[in-house]
């Protein structure tokens, strides 16, 4: 005998589809238009009462019947314009109320169907959804819905799965129900264990932990945790072969390759305090700190001072780049291109164009002017005939005879504005963002040094650049060529974690010979200290044949497995994060969760509605404005890259999104590789092929 839940799901579903069939043979239309006149009538008489005043002892009541039956017309307005109810899988959700001793039934879906006995709801619009999500079944509820205070009870409150009209597995609080795969028609039901995010508060703060028992990054020390993740004390968390990289000699160049958590980060910012130690001037201005990611930059700031670094300043290269560039060239427009093509964006960072720029200043004769390195930077972009004998002695295939005339017809274009622009014609000029590196190189090949404040020549004593694999060779040449001649530079990066396509980074060995530093070994750190074994099994597994490395990395921590999740809709899916995260932020309070989707639009599409649910600590991240406190961060994955968390869940990993492609591979892998201690993937729609077939 079934149980009685079952029944009531199965017969709720019978009577919607039915009732769903009924509107589609009359017409929803005629029916719907029908509906609205009724209604519209109804509220004409309630206002004429109203007007009389013929009935002002009853005008709360008038007022009550106002408000119910203008969210009638709302609903069916709303439901009229949207897509129609599709019947093989009408709503997710099911909610039972209880008003005033009267009892009704509420479904939540996609699109909203409300009339001739249905009351299906979207999950995303209508006001009396927020009931599914911010109650739990037998509490009480108080809300303004539609105008008015609405009080009752949730009776009721499920979550289905229904496919292709049937009806698959129920969720609710007396139990997990599912449809028998192997005897249809029959239903298990077991006790209900909701998967759960637990046990890894506060494992992002292991690389800050002060005391730890066991001396290596990762240690799994538990004391000496705190909310404040700014004020940090990692150097006695060094293991051996960090610290032998950290206390290489003071000048020259030390190249860092390493997997996702595996410390290159720390290697390079402890580098630059184990050289202030001999060298004071190390800590100030004559050292550049260059981060990838202003989030990154931001948190770098903060963790500096712990090293007994206070006059260091981290940068982002972009930022550090244009100003920089405005100074050398301050007539030049302002602002930056939105609508560059993106074959002439890859060919400004690639190889081609500063080999370009290099042979033109090499063979033309001119004054050492700013002027002049102007012009060499326009011949350089508009010289067919030079890209073409540079493209051929490099021997690359990257740019084909048609791609090579796109970009000189776009070149010519763009130049020629900012030559108009220089001449002074008002004209619509700016410069793209990668006209900056170009525009500065020219200025070191033609005038010569670049110059610092008093316009001494910018001379440092040290430099570390993060994430090198997302910088062109170009833009690392311009710091190389800062660089005191007795100075260092630590390079540090993991081709794996690639995500800029148009930096201009193939390998380290194209790379480094495009820098001219060919033979200098690349030191690599193969100890994930940040994941779990579970994480960096799914993470290695990812890439596929884009591995470094046949050996996967080794983790210093086990954790729970890596889980993923396919819902058919966004609103069932929001329901199962809601429930888990309030879960969480109730246990484990000083944890820190990255939910990573993939677009801002995505991104705020999730914020709204788990608002909804009033989900504590919930921030939407703009601008890489993270807090670095315990709470659930919205975010997309190139502002999470560098950054990590005690809870990763990866939203929308569907196929659209994340395609077998290497650039879709890299993603997923970096986005992985953010979590310390759990990790789940979420698909509301065809999932990746990049996941674990389920």
């Amino acid at each position: 005998m079934r149980h009685p839940i079952v029944e009531e799901e199965l017969a709720l579903l019978e009577n919607v589809r039915s009732r769903l069939e009924e509107r589609a043979a009359r017409g929803d239309h005629d029916r719907s238009a029908a509906s609205e006149r009724r209604i519209r009538a109804e509220l004409e008489r309630i206002r004429e009462v109203m007007r009389s005043g013929e009935e002002d002892k009853d005008r709360s009541s008038l007022l009550e019947q106002w408000h119910h039956q203008s969210a009638l017309l709302e609903q069916l307005r709303s439901s009229r314009e949207g897509a129609p109810v599709d019947p093989d899988i009408p709503y997710f959700g099911h909610l039972r109320l209880r008003e005033e001793g009267r009892e009704w039934d509420l479904c939540l879906g996609r699109t909203s169907c409300v009339g001739g006995g249905l009351r299906i709801v979207d999950w995303r619009d209508a006001p009396i959804a927020k009931l599914f999500y911010s109650y739990r079944q037998g509490e009480d509820y108080e809300e303004e819905i539609a105008g008015r205070e609405r009080e009752g009870e949730i009776v009721t409150r499920r979550m289905v799965a229904i496919d292709r009209g049937t009806l698959k597995r129920i969720q609710a609080p007396e139990g997990d129900f599912r449809d028998d795969p192997e005897r249809p028609g029959e239903w298990i039901h077991r006790e209900l264990a909701a998967p759960r995010l637990a046990g890894g508060e506060a494992a992002a703060l292991r690389a800050h932990e002060t005391g730890a028992t066991d001396a290596r990054l990762g240690g799994d020390g538990t004391h000496g945790r705190s909310a404040d993740r700014h004020l940090p004390e990692i150097t006695g968390l060094i293991d051996p072969e960090q610290y032998g990289l950290i206390s290489r000699p003071s000048s020259g160049f030390l190249i860092v390759r390493g997997t996702a958590g595996s410390g290159k980060t720390t290697v390079a910012l402890h580098r630059v305090a184990f050289l202030a130690y001999d060298d004071p001037r190390i800590d100030g201005p004559d050292t550049l700190v260059v981060m990838f990611s202003q989030a990154l930059q931001k948190y770098v700031s903060h963790v500096l001072p712990s090293l007994g670094l206070s006059r260091v300043e981290p940068q982002t290269y972009r930022k550090w780049e244009r100003s920089l560039r405005e100074r050398h060239f301050p007539r030049l427009p302002g602002g930056e291109r939105e609508d560059t093509p993106g074959v002439v964006t890859r060919a400004k960072l690639h190889p081609l164009l500063a080999g370009a720029l290099a042979r033109h200043i090499e063979r033309t004769h001119g004054p050492a002017t700013g002027d002049q390195a102007i012009d060499d930077w326009a011949s350089a972009l508009t010289n067919r005939e030079l890209l073409l004998e540079i493209r051929d002695e490099q021997e690359t295939d990257a740019f084909t005879n048609n791609e090579i005339d796109r970009i000189i017809d776009w070149n010519r274009s763009h130049v020629g504005a900012v030559q108009d622009h220089l001449a002074g014609e008002d004209v619509d000029a700016a410069l793209d963002a990668e006209d900056d590196a170009l525009l500065l190189r020219a200025w070191q090949l033609r005038v010569g040094p670049l110059r610092g404040k008093g316009k001494r020549p910018l001379r440092y004593r040290h430099v570390v650049l993060d994430e090198v694999q997302d910088f062109s060779p170009l833009e690392v040449q311009i710091l190389i060529d800062c660089l005191d001649p007795r100075g260092s530079i630590t390079l540090a990066g993991d081709t794996q974690q690639h995500v800029v396509e148009n930096s201009g980074f193939t390998s380290w060995a194209d790379f480094m010979g495009h820098l001219g530093v060919e033979g200098h070994e690349v030191e690599t750190l193969k100890i994930n200290y940040r994941s779990s074994a579970q994480i960096s099994k799914f993470a290695f597994d990812v890439l596929g044949d884009l591995r470094e490395d046949d050996e996967r990395p080794t983790s210093a921590r086990q954790g729970p497995p890596v889980e993923t999740f396919h819902f058919t809709d966004t609103g069932a899916c929001v329901f199962f994060l809601s429930e888990a995260l309030e879960a969480l932020a109730e246990s484990e309070p000083m944890a820190t969760v990255a939910l990573i989707t993939p677009s801002p639009e995505i991104s705020a599409q999730y914020h709204a509605a788990l608002q909804r649910s009033e989900i504590p600590r919930l921030r939407l991240v703009r601008d890489y404005d993270f807090s670095f406190k315990p709470g659930i961060e919205i975010t997309e994955l190139e502002p999470v890259k560098g950054l990590e968390f005690d809870y990763v869940v990866i939203l929308d990993a569907n196929s659209v999104h994340w395609p077998n492609t290497p650039a879709a591979r890299r993603s997923l892998h970096v986005a992985a590789t953010r979590a310390i201690h759990q990790l789940w993937v979420i698909s509301t729609d065809t999932p990746s092929p990049l996941l674990p077939a389920q």
